[in-house]
């Protein structure tokens, strides 16, 4: 059975260590105790709407790719097959020349 809360603990995880970056900095960063957000990396913990906002705005990336993720994990627990690219109309988010999110009405990278 997949766990919600688990796989959006991993993907958090995973951006956070893409980037370099401890728990102590994305903590401060987003405002939440290092301890809570030990617990939703780690899925025991359900992160809130607002809370997964501050984190993904501490990490530098949309909310809308941590979700994207996540389903695309769900699918392939549940043996489905995902699509290789995102949908114009499901995103618009591409990062510009200095590595930050803007919006332009393209495809976004997945992954």
């Amino acid at each position: 059975m997949v766990v919600l809360r688990r796989e959006i603990g991993d993907v958090l995880r995973g951006a956070r260590q893409r980037q370099g970056r401890t728990l102590r900095e994305v903590s401060s960063a987003a405002r939440v105790s290092l301890g809570y957000l030990s617990e939703v990396e780690r899925g025991q913990k359900e992160a809130s709407s607002e809370l997964l906002g501050s984190i993904c705005d501490a990490l530098d990336v949309p909310l809308s790719l941590v979700l994207r993720e996540v389903s695309d994990r769900v699918a392939v627990a549940e043996g489905l097959t995902i699509p290789d690219t995102v949908p114009v109309d499901l995103t618009s988010c591409l990062r510009d020349q200095g590595g930050s999110w803007s919006q332009r009405g393209e495809l976004a990278p997945v992954g």
